[in-house]
This record gives C-alpha cells, structure tokens and sequence, in this order.
C-alpha cells in the first residue's frame, strides 16, 4: 500500500496543518478524525487496516485531515462566537486548500477521471463529514457517517445564534427552502449509520431525528441502525466502514461512476 504524508502552511488557520494519504487509484475517500482526533487516528486504530484490500485494489484512495475540535467544537470555555468562527475558518481551509490538493493527486491516479469524494468519519468525524456535505454538497459523492450527532447546541450551550445554527444540520436542513440547494443535496449518496449498544443512545437520538428531517425535505437517505451489541467504539466501526464502502463500490460499478 502506498502511504504519503504532507504538510503545509494553512493561509486561512495561520500553522501547518498535516493530513496523509493510503493507496494509489480509486474513489477518493476523506476522512474526518474522531472528536480531538489527528490526521494519524485511523491508521493507529487500525481502520486503515479494516479497508485495506479495497485499497490494495485501487478501488479507494483514503486522505486523513488533521482536526481542530480543541480550538472549536471541544472548546467549551472559549467565547462561542470565535470557536465558531474558527470552524468557519477550518472548513475554508477544507474547500479551498485541503480538497483541492486531494483531488489533483486522486484525478492524476485515475488516468485523469475526476472522482467526487466520499466524506466519512466516526463519532464527531461523523458529524463534521455530514455537516460538510450537507453545506457543500457540489464538492461530494456523498458521506458515510459512522455513529454521530447531527446537532450543534450541545456543544455550544445549547445555543444556536448565528453561525452555529449553520452548523447544526437537524436544525438548519430542518428550515431550508432553497430548492437549488435540496436538489443538490437529494442528489447524494447518503449513508448514516449507528448501534443500540453502549454508549450509543446521543447518536441513535439524532440520528434518528436527522431520519426524519430528510424524509420530510425529501432527502433520500440509507439509515441503518445495528443491533445492541453494537457500541460507540472502533471493532464496530471496523466492520461498518468496509461494509459500506462495499455496497458504495457495487453501485459505482453497477451505473456510470460520477
């Protein structure tokens, strides 16, 4: 398997900012790191591993971001309009200089087929991949969501004002009526997945109201709740990762891939 690591100074976060990269060809796959996770996360957990036959094969490509939940989401005691600014800051970084460098290295492994990503993660990777395809879905394929939340207020006192509320996906997928923009969304592959075991109960609540919210909007969406041996940690999210990516696989071989 080929592994490459990069690093490079981030002009909207002011440091370096480091993600790696594991295969050579296929679908690219970008993943979001656990709650105050780093770009390293998922190989030292073994997931990696868990997808490495479909990485061997040139099916799927994997790029790791680094995160910032400590300065954001997990920054409790900070003033909330500059934890959320920041945020704001770190998904630019994503759109305008981690995403596009990602794609330049998949389109040059793919004979120059440009492949839409894939964005995934676990627990607050979840959230954050969803989030992000959700605010900036033109730049997906879809996202497969591994034991999330969907809604910011938790994390911000239970607040919504101003930009948080556009980080709350139940909250503001809830309220939106721009067609153009649920058109684009309607047009995702949309995975989301949690158990009934320990330590699930916040995920399966959300999830299950993020259910609703899409069938309301009209949100095609494949939700799937496993059994309740199944908790909130890495052995799951080993067996789900892989099952997903497979059956996204088959459909990507089953019609015209885009």
């Amino acid at each position: 398997m080929q592994v490459s690591y990069h690093k490079h100074a981030s002009r909207h976060l002011g440091r370096d900012m480091e993600t790696k990269r594991y295969g050579h060809a296929g679908r690219p796959l970008v993943l979001w790191p656990t709650s105050n996770g780093r770009f390293f996360q998922y190989e030292d957990t073994g997931t990696i591993a868990a997808i490495q036959a479909l990485i061997d094969r040139g099916e799927v490509q994997v790029f790791t971001l680094d995160g910032i939940d400590w300065e954001t989401f997990t920054n409790r005691g900070g003033d909330p309009a500059a934890r959320i600014a920041r945020h704001e800051a770190f998904f630019a970084y994503i759109r305008e200089e981690a995403l596009p460098a990602m794609q330049a290295a998949a389109r040059a492994s793919n004979g120059g087929a440009e492949l839409k990503p894939i964005f995934g993660g676990c627990s607050m990777g979840a959230f954050h991949s969803s989030n992000f395809v959700f605010r900036f879905p033109e730049l997906a394929a879809g996202c497969i969501a591994l034991s999330g939340v969907y809604s910011a207020a938790d994390f911000f006192q239970g607040s919504l004002e101003g930009q948080i509320y556009f980080n709350s996906p139940i909250h503001y997928l809830g309220g939106m009526t721009d067609e153009q923009m649920l058109s684009r969304i309607r047009a995702l592959r949309l995975i989301f997945c949690v158990g009934r075991g320990a330590h699930e109960a916040p995920m399966i609540a959300d999830t299950r109201e993020l259910e609703d919210v899409l069938r309301a909007r009209g949100i095609p969406a494949w939700i799937d709740i496993w059994g309740e041996d199944v908790s909130h940690d890495w052995p799951w999210w080993h067996r789900q990762l892989p099952y997903f990516l497979k059956h996204w696989l088959d459909a990507d071989r089953a019609q015209a891939v885009a």
